[in-house]
Formats: structure tokens, sequence, C-alpha cells
């Protein structure tokens, strides 16, 4: 396994386009972000400074989420929700754009919340739609995209492994695999372990954090190590996402993982 830096998280300490090379200095090959911009499609020269932190800090980006709206306010996703359909469209070329330049093998796309009002058939057949609609723009680089259960208060209706795999089945496409964030599916009690062993064929990108909290591993009470060694049993030789808020510093809270293991790529 190949642990990865989540920018979004970890290193705010230092504005945004100081993350990657933050990062670097702290030893990891690879990194992740959310989406690092406020809008769908951003002016050409934000995207030109991002790539260009990225690519001069000497790191691989290895996962990038998709445009999911206000992740701080309502929002969770814009994937499923029929009044954003273009939105997403039109953010998959930017993302892929990236991807391409940047070498990225895995996208994140944060399905969406419920809707009052909306037929949740509908929302779910317009899913399918995006997902495939993604799938293949991101097969022109040799990517994946992921579809991922997600915990807390708002509507968001993918909540255990199972939800999860069930929308890559439906979509069907060789490239759309599974998100394992065993932070949101222990929040949400699903059972970890047995996640793991049922759908091993089908995880493509794993994420951690302890829990409660969501800080760095030792923080709460689970057994990540547990977790990951049942990854490793399973199979599992893809990236770890450390997407944790640090309880205290960034650098501090990396003291769990040595040096030596953060550098692959």
């Amino acid at each position: 396994m190949h642990y990865v830096a989540n920018c979004s998280l970890l290193f705010t300490e230092d504005e945004l386009l100081r993350r990657p090379a933050s990062a670097r200095a702290a030893g990891f090959g690879a990194i992740e972000f959310w989406w690092p911009f406020a809008m769908p499609v951003p002016p050409d020269k934000d995207v030109d400074r991002f790539v260009t932190a990225v690519a001069d800090a000497g790191v691989r980006l290895a996962c990038l989420n998709f445009f999911a709206g206000d992740l701080a306010g309502p929002d969770c996703g814009v994937l499923s929700l029929p009044a954003r359909a273009v939105e997403f469209r039109d953010n998959v070329d930017v993302v892929i754009g990236i991807g391409k330049r940047l070498g990225v093998t895995a996208f994140n796309a944060l399905y969406g919340n419920r809707l009052a009002g909306v037929n949740p058939a509908e929302q779910d057949e317009l899913a399918t739609e995006q997902f495939d609609y993604a799938a293949k723009a991101a097969a022109a680089i040799d990517a994946m995209v992921l579809v991922e259960a997600v915990s807390g208060p708002k509507p968001y209706p993918l909540r255990t492994a199972a939800d999860a795999v069930a929308v890559v089945d439906r979509v069907g496409a060789a490239n759309v695999g599974f998100l394992c964030d065993i932070y949101h599916l222990a929040t949400n009690g699903d059972d970890v372990t047995g996640a793991i062993q049922a759908h091993a064929d089908r995880i493509a990108h794993v994420q951690i954090a302890d829990a409660p909290g969501r800080g760095e591993p030792g923080t709460g009470t689970l057994d990540i190590a547990g977790y990951l060694a049942a990854l490793d049993a399973a199979g599992y030789r893809g990236y770890v996402g450390l997407e944790y808020r640090p309880t205290t510093t960034t650098l501090d809270s990396l003291a769990w993982l040595p040096v030596r293991q953060r550098n692959s790529r």
C-alpha cells in the first residue's frame, strides 16, 4: 500500500498552493486533493497555477475530487442533482484536463444529497448517467472514477459499503470503483472488516481517519492497523489517503507513520 497526504485537510498551516511542497518536504511522494476551486470551471490561469504547484513540488497527484458544491455548507456532491447536471459535466472536462497533465489515476465523484420534492429514482437514474459520462472521459487517460459512502447529517444516500458498491455495479463500467473510506464506514456503523472482505475486488482507493473526531490514527478507537492488515490480506496494493484533521500540527500528527513509508508514488 502507498500512503498519500490529503492536502485539503493536511498542511493547512500553509496556503493551498504551498501544500504540495510541504507534503514533499515531509517525505511524501504522492498527494490527493478535494476539488481545490470554488467553482466547477475555474479560470485557466488558476488551473495552471494549481498544476504548476503540484508539478514543481515533485509529488504525484494520485486522486482528485470532482466539483462537489459547497462541502462546508449544504452540499455533498452535485452528481445526482438535476438542476446541476450541466455543472458536473462541464467540470468533468476540467478535471480530466488536470488529470492528463499530472498523471492522476483516480477521481472521486460525490453522489449528492437527496432533494425534497425530487423522486429518488430520478436522482439515481441521473447519477448512473453522470458516472458513465465521467467514466468514459476518465478511461481516455486510463483513470478510475470512485464512488464513496459518506457520514454526517446531510441527506446523502450512500452510507455503507454495500450502498456504494451497488452504484459501482449499476454503472457497470470497468473503471468505476469503490472508495473505501474507513472513517465514514465506521462512523455509519458499517462492518468495516466485513466490507473489506466482501468487496475487496471493487476497492480502488482507500482513505483513513480515526473516530470519533476524524483525527490521525491513535486519537480515536478504530483499529486502523487491523483494517489496513485486512486490506493487505485481501490483496489491496493501492493508495491509502490520509484524510484526517490533525489534532495539533500536521507534522506532529504524522508521528505514527515513519518517513520511510511516506515516499511511495
